[in-house]
């Protein structure tokens, strides 16, 4: 049905009314007057909004031909650089912002460039849509998203030797990485979040009318691709792109040749003096975390360097004096013994009290939206009237077409039990110490916390995978005990869970996205099993890539400390052994931490939206405490390039800040490639730019030392 055919229908409804109106309303002229200004102002704003109606005349392909062999060609061309991409900012900071605009943008790119090429030579046979775009974004997301969910940088590598090493808990339990039951392990987790929210698209998506802003953003992106104006505008964007993912690359290659041996090269250099480097306040020229920060929003920025500040600055120079007496002072720096269990422990506390509070924010928005939806539902629906707002064109057609396509309910429970029962039987071979009825308590729970996390995203963006991870480590650590392999089995757990929620979310997300751009559901879920498959082996063999060729690899003060790892561990140590491990005054310390992050958030909240978005982040401001605020200060200046951008110039910042963001991390996070390789051939850089020199170091610790 076309829009024009709505109107006629309409307007004798709306005459039929008005004469019941006229027998039993004195109010007949001012409800008829407000009917004609309503239908007016609906018409407007349908003729300004309508998004549907610039695609009415391009034909929707089925879904068959919107999974194309060049969509997943160019699909697993993008996910190898973003699970790069992905592996870095997990094994350095753990702070990973969305890539779903880049996706779409090169996405739209490659293909826009291939069909060209096939056009000219007289081979093109279908041209590129907005479907195929979508499929593409979802594929590459799903597949880069296995690099996060995977636990490359948290729970999985939390089990080597070497991490376990600097717990000083290897005696524990410990399995090293290894590139077979990686695979292994993921292909037997990482598809059961598929099928588990698959029955609940269209009660998410047309019922609840969930908003799933970072998939809504992403479906306007890909729209406004697709149109004459939005075509120039992402081939302009494309263009800013390239030239700083070259110059970002290139910068990459350029800092190699100066780091021949140990602190070495520009990210070595004491940019505030001798006495902030040592306390890691410097600024390290990496051109991902400008980037990261040009992406970030604001306020995480500040956080992260009010925590390195806080931290940093103030806390660890002060318990530094307390050396022999709260701590021996005979232990090594990194040792959990000494310092370094403050600064583990107390961003652990951080982390948790945040993710405890968001946790039963989320828990209670959704409690309380779905029983607004319920209570919808059950009440008797009021007769059809003129004054009822009238469903708009997009939301007319985008339903029909998310409705067309159905995936049956019984393939998804049946997909869920088939995977479920197989995971059940393989997982306690892969690891002693889970048992299998640890993983069937997990599978049964497993879709309600699902369920639970794609409706918050859906309402907040939020996913809070981590937190439900977390969540298996204390309660399977627990259950299993310190003298069973609580710790391990704590930590698989996490790795099961985590895995569920998270590419649930994802799911819903892309139906969101689908819904918006006419893509098939069905396109969506074989796209993002196909991206889930990518990301089961390419994320695998980038983390091999890098544990081969970095032997430092989880080491504090290397290139790729890893720092998130140390965490999980750690919180696998405190569910199976409890709080007795600690020094003096870390567990009052972890309390008044735990109950600060909290109440930075109820105070946050508090505020609303006007003051609130100037509180600091406890999440965000946790990271420095263990890792040190260098990386804060390169996200600082991306924050502040965008800001002198955005005053100079705010539209040209608008349109292109992303893209030269997305150019600077692309770039910088390709160069790893290269470097791993070179380092796996044994070819050592050639020069090595010291700025500090062993003298200087030992001058500088015994300044330290006498100054404190």
């Amino acid at each position: 049905m076309r829009r024009g055919d709505l109107t006629p229908d309409r307007d004798r409804q709306i005459e039929e009314h008005e004469l019941q109106e006229t027998r039993f309303s004195p109010e007949t002229e001012n409800v008829r007057q407000y009917q004609r200004e309503q239908q007016e102002d609906d018409e407007e704003e349908e003729e300004e909004e309508c998004v549907e109606g610039i695609f009415e005349s391009r034909e929707v392909p089925s879904w068959k031909k919107q999974l194309t062999i060049r969509a997943f060609a160019v699909s697993f061309a993008l996910s190898i650089l973003f699970s790069f991409i992905v592996m870095k900012l997990n094994l350095t900071t753990g702070i990973i912002p969305s890539l779903n605009v880049s996706a779409g943008l090169l996405g739209f790119f490659f293909v826009k460039t291939w069909t060209k090429m096939l056009h000219k030579s007289g081979l093109l046979n279908q041209p590129f849509t907005r479907q195929e775009n979508t499929v593409i974004q979802t594929c590459v997301v799903a597949s880069s998203g296995i690099a996060f969910s995977g636990g490359f940088g948290t729970y999985l590598f939390a089990m080597s030797d070497r991490i376990a090493k600097q717990s000083g808990d290897a005696a524990r339990g410990v399995k090293d990485p290894s590139l077979g039951w990686i695979i292994a392990f993921l292909f037997v987790v990482s598809f059961l979040g598929l099928f588990s929210v698959v029955p609940l698209r269209k009660i998410m998506i047309i019922d609840f009318k969930l908003t799933y802003p970072s998939g809504t953003a992403t479906a306007h992106l890909i729209n406004s691709f697709h149109t004459p104006q939005g075509a120039k505008l992402a081939k302009e964007q494309v263009r800013v792109l390239g030239k700083f993912f070259s110059l970002s690359f290139l910068w990459g290659f350029f800092q190699w040749f100066f780091t021949a041996g140990e602190n070495c090269g520009f990210s070595s250099f004491p940019t505030f003096g001798l006495r902030a480097y040592q306390y890691k306040f410097y600024f390290d020229f990496s051109a991902t975390y400008v980037g990261v920060g040009m992406i970030c929003p604001y306020i995480i920025n500040i956080s992260l360097l009010l925590g390195g500040i806080l931290s940093w600055g103030l806390m660890w120079p002060l318990i530094e004096t307390r050396k022999g007496d709260w701590f021996p002072s005979n232990v090594d720096s990194s040792s959990m013994n000494g310092l370094q269990a403050y600064k583990v422990f107390i961003a652990v506390a951080m982390i948790l009290g945040d993710g405890l509070y968001n946790f039963c924010k989320v828990l209670s928005r959704t409690i309380s939206g779905l029983s607004k939806q319920i209570r919808g539902r059950t009440s008797e629906e009021p007769p059809a009237s003129p004054l009822t707002p009238r469903i708009s064109y997009d939301d007319q057609r985008r339903t029909r077409f998310f409705l067309k396509d159905q995936i049956p309910s019984w393939f998804a429970g049946g997909g869920y039990v088939v995977i479920a029962a197989v995971s059940t039987a393989i997982l306690p071979q892969m690891f002693d110490q889970l048992r299998w009825y640890y993983i069937l308590v997990i599978y049964v729970f497993a879709p309600v916390l699902a369920f639970c996390n794609a409706y918050g995203a859906g309402l907040t963006d939020w996913s809070l995978a981590s937190t439900y991870g977390k969540l298996a480590i204390f309660t399977i650590g627990a259950w299993a005990g310190s003298d069973h392999g609580g710790l391990l089995a704590g930590l698989a757990a996490c790795g099961v869970m985590m895995n569920i929620v998270s590419t649930a979310s994802d799911l819903t997300q892309d139906f969101k996205t689908g819904y918006l751009t006419l893509s098939s559901p069905r396109a969506m879920f074989v796209s993002q099993v196909i991206g889930t498959a990518m990301g089961c082996l390419v994320s695998p063999c980038v983390f091999w890539l890098f544990y081969k060729a970095f032997d430092d690899l989880g080491l504090p003060k290397s290139e790729y400390p890893a720092p998130f790892a140390t965490v999980y561990r750690s919180m696998a140590k405190l569910g199976v052994e409890g709080v007795s491990s600690l020094p003096r005054d870390c567990l009052v310390l972890c309390y008044g931490f735990f109950g600060v992050a909290i109440l930075i958030n109820v105070v946050k909240d508090g505020l609303g939206n006007r003051w609130g978005r100037f509180i600091p982040l406890p999440m965000a401001m946790a990271i420095p405490f263990f890792l040190g605020p260098y990386f804060a200060i390169d996200m600082c200046v991306g924050s502040l390039v965008l800001f002198v951008w955005e005053r100079l110039d705010a539209a040209k910042a608008e349109a292109f800040a992303t893209a030269v963001a997305s150019g600077l991390i692309c770039g910088d996070g390709i160069w790893t490639l290269p470097s791993s390789v070179l380092a796996i051939a044994g070819v050592q850089p050639p020069i090595c730019m010291k700025f500090l020199s062993s003298a200087t170091n030992h001058r500088v610790d015994k300044f330290l030392q006498g100054s404190s």
